[in-house]
C-alpha cells in the first residue's frame, strides 16, 4: 500500500482534545463535520489544502476514518453468509463468528491506534483444557500480532502473524476490527507518527532512532544502517525527494480507494476449486464466490468487479478448457453451469448505471481480450470445435453445423410464406371493411428483437442484447460466453422516458390518447419497449447493484408491457381467424376444406402449424441464459415478502450480535419458505394491482410462451430446470382472491392465443409442450373453476412431436417415440422426462374426476390418444388402480374400469414389441381385473389373442385366473365358475394349438378336470411330439401324466421322447440322464413288454457307459410290473396292452435275467459302451486323471462280470491297453497293479 508522504517541516497546533464519552448527542459540529470529511475525502488532499490543521480536527477525522459497519468486516471475513436461524450450518466455523467469540471472551489487548494504523493482540480462544508441558509446567497461551491500515471508512490492508492463507480474513484481524467499532472511545488514538516526531528536537530524534534500533536491532539494522547512507549522500534518490513516508497517515490520494483482498490468495482458492473438478464441494464453493460479488456489487462495493476478473482469469486458465476443445468433448454440465453464472454476471457489472465511461471500456477490453482466447468457451453449450485431427469427429460436427443452418434456413422461408399469407388476408381483411388496417406482424410481441423475422436465426442460439438482429449466414466464428456482456457494454441509460421510469413510482401520462405512442398503456402507466431479456439484464443489474426501488419500478414496466403485448397479440389472433373464416365462408363453393375452428377446443385442437400459429421467438423466456423470467419474478416477489420483524421467529443470538439481521433473502429462500402478503404497487390506479400479483402474472406468462425446443442436450436439460424451479416458486405462495383472479385471466388468455401462447389451439411439432405448467394450473384452479382447469389440462395433454407421425407408426404397435427423438433435428434428448410429465399430468387429471364419470371418460380418451410410451402409459394405469382403490375409503368402480382399460392398451401396445416390463405389465392386468369383476376376466380369455401371447394367457394369465385364491377373493357363484372354467378350457385348447411347446402342460392343467377337452390337448401335444417340442418338453409332460395317474400315457410320451435324446460316451453329466432313469424305470414298473420296446431305443441314443450300466441294475433288481409306485391306472385300459399286475402274484414273477432279453441287449451295449469309452479316454489322458481312469475301470469290471465271458473281456481289454499302451509306463503299472 502506498502510503502518503509528509513534509518533515509542517506541524498541527491546538491542544489536545477534551472529550466527554457521556455527550454523544447530539453530535457536535466537528463530528458531523469530520464524519463526511473522514469517509470521502483524502487526508492527503487535506493537507494539501490546509498549511495547519488543528490537531483536535485532525484526531476526529482520523477517529471516523475507521469501517463503522460491522457488515463490512463480516463481508470480507466469510465465504458465504452467515446461515439463517435453526439452518444446519455451523456459524462458529466462519472466521467473522470466531472473530467475534474472541471479542466477546475478552482476547483483543494492548489495541492502539496510530494515525490511520490500527494495531492489537490477540489471544487464542481456548476450547478445551490446556494441556501440559513434560516439565509440568502449562503451555502459554498463543498471542498474534495484528495489524490493519485503513482509509476513508475501508480497511485497506491486514497483517496477522498468524499466516493463514485464505480469500478472507482471518479470525484475528475480525476480532481487532469490531473491537474497534464496538470499543472506539477506549481505544488509545494518536495521531500519525510523523506529526509526534514534530514535536520532538534533534537529541530527541536521535534518542528515538537509536532506542528504535536498539529495540529490534536483529531486523531493522541493517535497513537503518543502508537509509543512514542514503541520507549521507547528497545526491541520492532519498535526498531529492522532500518529506518521508509515514504508514500512519493514511494511503495516497493517488491510490486505488478499495478494501483490503488479498489477489494472490483468490487466484490461488479459485484454482485450487476448479482442480477438484466435482469433488469436495468445488462447485459449491465457487458458487459462494460468485454470490460474495453478488453482496459486493450490492454494497456498491468496486472489489465485486475486480474479483470478478480475478476469477473469470483463472476460469480461463482451466487446464480442462484446453482438454476438452482437443477432444472435442462438451465441459461437464456442472462446469458449464458456473461458466453461465459468470457470463450473467460480467452482464451485471457492465449494466451498472453508476459505471464511468472509463471503467466501461477497461471491461470492454477486458472482454475482447478474453473472447480472443481460443479457449474460451462458446454461447451455444452444445458447440463443438472442428479439429482438424480428428476426421470423423470433424465431419460429425460439418454436418451437425449444417443441419442447423438448413433447418434455421427451412424454419425461415417457411416463416415469410406464412407472413406473406398472412399480409394477403389482411389486405382482403382491410378491403373487406373498407379501411386501413396496420399488417399484423408478430415483431409486436415483446420477445421480437426488432423488426426482422421473429425467428431468431438459431446457428448461434442466443438472444441478442442488442437491437440488432442475427444474419441468416453459416456461422464462422461462434460467439463465446461474454459477448452478451460486449453487446451490454454499449447499452445506454440515458433514455429520457428511462428515467423518468426508474426515479419516479408516480411518473405516467396525462394525455388521454397517450397509449398510441407505445410508451404508455391505456391507463396512462408507462412501458418499456425493448427485449425482455435484455429488460430482465437491467432489471438485474439494477438489484444487484443496491437500486432496489429503480429495478422494481423497471420490473412493474415490463410486466405491464407484457401484458399488453399479450393482449395485442391475441386480438390480432382472433382478427385473423375471423378473416380466414369469412373467406372461407365466401369459397366454400369451390373448396372442401372446413373453416378452422375459432373457439377453445377440448384437446382435439390442430397440433400441425397453420399459418397464424407459428411460435413468436425460436429462443425462449424460460431456458435463457439470463433466466429473463426468474429475475422478474424474484424483484417484484420479494418486495412482497412479509418483513423479519413481522414473522414469528426465535431469534439466536450469539453474544450480543444477531446474525439473522446479516442474512440475505435470497439464503432465506433455501433454508425457510417464504411468507408473502400483497404490497399495492406504487402510484398505480388499478387497486387490485400489487407486486405479488405481478410476480405471478409474469411467472404465468412466462411458461406460457409457446417456445421451439432448443438445440442441444444443455440447453433443454436447463430449460426443464428452469420451469421447474420456477413453478416451485409459484406454489410456495399461497393463492387467494387475487391472485386466482389471475390464473382465471391468465389461462383464459392462454386458451385462446395465438402464436404467442403455448396453449392456444394450435401448436408448432417442436415447441415445447406445456404438461409441467399445465398441472400447476390444473391443480391451482381446480377448487376453484373446474371447468376451465379441466379444459387446460386436456389442452395440454398433446404431444405433437409425435402425434404427427400417427399416421406412419401404428399407434397400437409399440412406442416409435425414442427412434423418432434420435431421428429428428433438432433432437428430442428430454423427450423422456416430457412424457414422465405428461403421464403426471394426466394421472393428476383422473385422480381429480374419480368421481364423475363424464370428465373421466374425457380425460381417459386424451390419455389414450396423446400418450405415446407404452411405460408410461402403464405408470399411469398403476396410479388410476391405486386412486380406485384406497386403503381407507370407499372403491371408485368407474375409475378401475379406467384402469382396466389403460392395462388393455398397453397390453395391445407391447404385444409385438420387447418391453422389459412385460410381465409385470400382465401380471397387474390379471390383477387390475381381478378387481373389476367376473365379466372382465371372461373378457380377458375370450379376447386373450389381442394382448397376450399364447405363453401369456396359458400361464400367468389362465392359471391366475382360475387359482384357488382368484375364486374364493371373486366369491363366484357355481356357474360364474363353470363359466370362467369353460373360457380358461378353450383359451387353454387355442394356445395348445398354436404354441405346443410353451403351452401344452399348461393347457392339460387347466382341462384336467374335463375329460374331453383334456383328451383333446393330449391328443395335440402327441400330434406336436415328433416335428416341434424337445424331448425335455415331452418329458416334462409325461412326468405331469404319471403325476396325474395316468402311466400309460406318460409311456407313450416317454417313448417320443426318447426318440430325441442323444448322449455321446462322455456326457455322463447331461441335464436327460434323469429323464432318461425316470422314463426306464417307468416302462419296468408297466411290465416287460414296456421294458422291451424301451430298452432297443435307449441302447441306439445313449453311448454312455455309466448310464447304460446304471439302468441295468435298477432294472435287475426287481421283477417288471413290480416296482411301479402308482396304483392300477383308471385309463380303463384303452392306451395300453399290459395292465399292471396285482401286488398279491408279485412273489410269482422273478426279476430278469442278464442273459435273456431284453437285458441281454443292454448289458452287451454297456459293455461296448466301456470298451469305446476307455479306448476314448486313452488318447488324450494325462497324468493328473490317472486315478479317475482306475476308478472307472473298476466300474467297468463289475460290469463286465455280469455277462457270462465277462472276465475274459475284461481281460482281453486290460491286455490290449498294455500292449497299445505300454508307452504310458505309469498308468500301466497302475493297471497291472490293480487288475493283474
Amino acid at each position: 500500500m502506498a502510503v502518503a508522504r509528509r513534509l518533515c517541516c509542517s506541524r498541527a497546533s491546538g491542544g489536545p482534545l477534551l472529550r466527554d464519552p457521556g455527550l454523544r448527542s447530539p453530535d457536535t459540529l466537528l463530528d458531523i463535520t469530520a464524519k463526511i470529511v473522514a469517509e470521502n475525502i483524502p487526508f492527503q488532499r487535506i493537507e494539501e489544502r490546509y498549511d495547519r490543521i488543528p490537531e483536535p480536527v485532525q484526531r476526529r477525522i482520523i477517529y471516523w476514518s475507521f469501517p463503522r459497519n460491522e457488515r463490512d468486516i463480516c463481508m470480507y471475513s466469510s465465504l458465504s453468509r452467515v446461515p439463517p436461524v435453526n439452518s444446519s450450518g455451523e456459524p462458529q466455523n466462519l472466521s467473522f463468528c470466531k472473530g467475534l467469540k474472541l471479542l466477546e471472551t475478552g482476547c483483543v489487548d494492548n489495541v492502539l491506534q496510530v494515525g490511520f494504523h490500527l494495531s492489537g493482540v490477540v489471544t487464542a480462544c481456548r476450547i478445551s483444557p490446556p494441556p501440559t508441558l513434560p516439565c509440568g509446567a502449562p503451555e502459554p497461551p498463543q498471542k498474534f500480532k495484528v495489524s490493519v491500515s485503513f482509509d476513508r471508512c475501508k480497511i485497506t490492508s491486514v497483517t496477522c502473524s498468524c499466516e493463514t492463507k485464505d480469500i478472507f480474513w482471518c479470525q484475528h484481524v475480525v476480532a481487532l476490527s469490531l473491537y474497534r467499532i464496538r470499543n472506539a472511545e477506549s481505544v488509545r488514538l494518536r495521531v500519525p507518527i510523523s506529526e509526534t516526531l514534530l514535536q520532538m528536537d534533534r537529541q530527541q530524534l536521535q534518542k528515538f532512532v537509536q532506542y528504535l534500533i536498539s529495540e529490534h536491532h536483529t531486523e531493522v539494522l541493517p535497513t537503518a544502517q543502508k537509509l543512514a547512507d542514503e541520507i549521507l549522500q547528497q545526491k541520492s534518490e532519498i535526498n531529492q525527494i522532500p518529506g518521508a513516508p509515514d504508514p500512519t497517515a493514511g494511503a495516497s490520494a493517488d491510490d486505488d480507494h478499495s478494501w483490503h483482498l488479498d489477489e494472490e490468495q483468490v487466484c490461488e482458492q479459485v484454482k485450487s476449486y476448479l482442480s477438484q473438478g466435482t469433488y469436495y464441494n468445488a462447485n459449491k464453493q465457487l458458487n459462494s464466490l460468485f454470490s460474495k460479488v453478488r453482496e459486493m456489487l450490492r454494497a456498491q462495493d468496486s472489489n465485486g468487479a475486480r474479483m470478478l476478473t480475478l476469477i473469470t482469469e483463472q476460469f480461463l486458465s482451466d487446464p480442462r478448457l484446453q482438454m476438452w476443445r482437443n477432444q472435442g468433448t462438451p465441459m461437464t454440465d456442472k462446469c458449464r453451469q458456473l461458466w453461465d453464472q459468470l457470463g450473467a454476471l460480467w452482464v451485471c457489472i457492465v449494466l451498472n448505471p453508476n459505471s464511468t465511461i472509463h471503467e466501461k471500456q477497461h471491461w470492454k477490453a477486458l472482454l475482447e481480450k478474453w473472447t480472443r482466447i481460443d479457449v474460451c468457451p462458446p454461447e451455444d453449450p452444445d458447440y463443438r470445435l472442428q479439429q482438424p485431427g480428428h476426421p470423423s469427429q470433424r465431419d460429425s460436427f460439418v454436418n451437425r453445423d449444417r443441419d442447423r443452418y438448413y433447418y434455421d434456413r427451412d424454419r425461415d422461408r417457411y416463416l415469410d410464406r406464412e407472413r406473406r399469407e398472412r399480409r394477403d388476408r389482411d389486405r382482403e381483411r382491410d378491403r373487406d371493411r373498407g379501411r386501413d388496417r396496420p399488417v399484423y406482424d408478430s415483431s409486436d410481441s415483446s420477445d421480437d428483437d426488432g423488426e426482422s423475422s421473429s425467428y431468431s436465426h438459431r446457428s448461434s442460439k442466443r438472444l441478442r442484447l442488442s437491437s440488432g438482429h442475427a444474419k441468416s449466414i453459416l456461422p464462422t466464428l461462434p460467439r463465446t460466453i461474454f459477448h452478451r456482456a460486449l453487446d451490454a457494454v454499449g447499452m445506454s441509460w440515458e433514455n429520457m422516458h428511462l428515467k423518468n421510469i426508474l426515479s419516479s413510482d408516480t411518473y405516467c401520462s396525462h394525455v388521454p390518447d397517450s397509449s398510441s405512442s407505445g410508451s404508455f398503456n391505456s391507463q396512462g402507466q408507462p412501458l418499456w419497449h425493448e427485449t425482455l431479456s435484455l429488460c430482465a439484464a437491467r432489471v438485474d443489474s439494477l438489484r444487484s447493484h443496491g437500486h432496489r426501488e429503480a429495478a422494481l419500478r423497471l420490473a412493474v414496466s415490463v410486466v405491464r408491457t407484457m401484458k399488453q403485448q399479450q393482449l395485442i397479440a391475441q386480438r390480432r389472433w382472433h382478427e385473423s381467424q375471423q378473416a380466414s373464416s369469412s373467406t372461407n365462408t365466401r369459397n366454400q363453393n369451390n373448396s372442401t376444406q372446413p373453416s378452422p375452428c375459432t373457439s377453445r377446443c377440448n384437446g382435439q385442437g390442430s397440433c400441425l402449424t397453420t399459418s397464424v400459429n407459428a411460435p413468436a421467438n425460436s429462443d425462449g423466456w424460460v431456458g435463457h441464459p439470463l433466466d429473463p423470467i426468474g429475475t422478474l419474478f424474484d424483484t417484484l416477489a420479494d418486495a412482497s415478502i412479509i418483513p423479519e420483524d413481522q414473522r414469528p421467529r426465535t431469534p439466536t443470538y450469539l453474544g450480543s450480535f444477531l446474525f439473522l439481521d446479516l442474512v440475505g433473502l435470497e439464503d432465506q429462500h433455501n433454508n425457510l419458505r417464504p411468507r408473502y402478503h400483497h404490497v399495492p404497487v406504487v402510484g398505480s390506479r388499478d387497486r387490485s394491482e400489487t407486486y405479488l400479483t405481478l410476480a405471478f402474472e409474469v411467472a404465468l406468462i412466462g411458461l406460457g410462451q409457446q417456445r421451439l425446443m432448443p438445440i442441444g442436450l444443455y440447453a433443454q436439460e436447463k430449460a426443464c430446470k428452469q420451469e421447474d424451479r420456477l413453478i416451485a416458486k409459484l406454489q410456495e405462495i399461497d393463492l387467494d382472491n387475487s391472485l386466482v383472479a389471475v390464473l382465471r385471466r391468465q389461462a383464459i388468455v392462454l386458451l385462446e392465443g395465438g402464436p404467442t401462447s403455448g396453449l392456444g389451439i394450435g401448436i408448432h411439432p417442436e415447441s415445447v409442450p406445456m404438461h409441467t405448467f399445465a398441472r400447476f394450473l390444473f391443480l391451482s384452479l381446480l377448487n376453484y373453476y373446474p371447468d376451465l382447469a379441466y379444459e387446460v389440462g386436456l389442452r395440454a395433454m398433446r404431444l405433437p412431436l409425435l402425434e404427427e407421425h400417427e399416421d406412419s407408426d401404428d399407434p397400437m404397435g409399440g412406442n416409435p417415440s425414442s427412434s423418432l427423438m434420435m431421428s429428428r433435428s433438432p433432437r428430442w434428448f428430454t423427450l423422456g422426462h416430457i412424457e414422465t410429465q405428461q403421464c403426471a399430468l394426466s394421472s393428476t387429471m383422473l385422480s381429480a374426476a374419480k368421481g364423475e364419470v363424464m370428465r373421466l371418460r374425457t380425460v381417459l380418451e386424451s390419455s389414450q390418444r396423446h400418450i405415446h410410451s407404452s411405460s408410461h402409459l402403464f405408470k399411469l394405469a398403476q396410479d388410476a388402480f391405486r386412486f380406485a382403490t384406497p386403503e381407507n375409503g370407499p372403491r371408485h368402480p368407474t375409475l378401475l374400469s379406467v384402469a382396466f382399460e389403460l392395462g388393455l392398451q398397453v397390453m395391445r401396445m407391447t404385444l409385438s414389441s420387447l418391453n422389459w416390463r412385460r410381465r409385470e405389465m400382465v401380471r397387474w392386468l390379471v390383477t387390475c381385473a381381478t378387481e373389476v369383476g367376473v365379466d372382465a376376466l371372461i373378457s380377458l380369455m375370450q379376447n386373450w389373442y389381442q394382448f397376450f401371447t399364447a405363453t401369456e394367457a396359458t400361464g400367468p394369465v389362465a392359471t391366475t385366473i382360475m387359482s384357488h385364491s382368484t375364486m374364493m377373493r371373486l366369491n363366484l357363484s357355481f356357474n360364474q365358475q363353470e363359466e370362467l372354467s369353460s373360457c380358461a378350457r378353450t383359451l387353454a385348447l387355442q394356445c395348445a394349438t398354436k404354441d405346443p411347446p410353451n403351452c401344452a402342460l399348461n393347457a392339460l392343467t387347466l382341462c384336467e378336470n374335463e375329460a374331453l377337452a383334456f383328451e383333446t390337448a393330449y391328443q395335440i401335444v402327441i400330434d406336436a411330439a415328433s416335428h416341434i417340442m424337445t424331448s425335455s418338453q415331452l418329458f416334462t409332460i409325461a412326468r405331469y401324466m404319471e403325476h396325474r395317474g395316468y402311466p400309460t400315457r406318460a409311456y407313450k410320451l416317454a417313448m417320443l421322447a426318447m426318440k430325441n435324446v442323444h448322449l455321446a460316451y462322455n456326457q455322463d453329466t447331461h441335464p436327460a440322464i434323469n429323464d432318461i432313469h425316470w422314463a426306464c424305470a417307468l416302462s419296468h414298473s408297466l411290465g416287460k413288454s414296456e421294458l422291451t420296446n424301451m430298452i432297443p431305443l435307449l441302447v441306439k441314443n445313449v453311448q454312455c457307459a455309466t448310464v447304460l450300466s446304471d439302468i441295468l441294475r435298477r432294472c435287475s433288481m426287481t421283477a417288471p410290473g413290480i416296482s411301479c409306485p402308482h396304483p392300477p391306472p383308471m385309463d380303463n385300459g384303452k392306451h395300453h396292452a399290459h395292465p399292471h399286475r396285482s401286488r398279491g402274484c408279485a412273489a410269482a414273477i422273478k426279476p430278469l435275467s442278464y442273459d435273456r432279453p431284453p437285458l441281454r441287449q443292454l448289458l452287451e451295449a454297456a459293455v461296448a459302451a466301456y470298451i469305446n469309452t476307455t479306448h476314448s479316454r486313452l488318447t488324450h489322458i494325462s497324468p493328473r486323471h490317472y486315478g479317475d481312469f482306475i476308478d472307472f475301470l473298476t466300474k467297468a469290471r463289475d460290469t463286465f462280470i455280469l455277462a457270462h465271458d465277462g472276465h475274459a473281456q475284461f481281460s482281453q481289454l486290460i491286455e490290449n491297453m498294455k500292449v497299445a499302451y505300454k508307452g504310458k509306463k505309469k498308468l500301466m503299472f497302475l493297471v497291472k497293479e490293480r487288475f493283474g
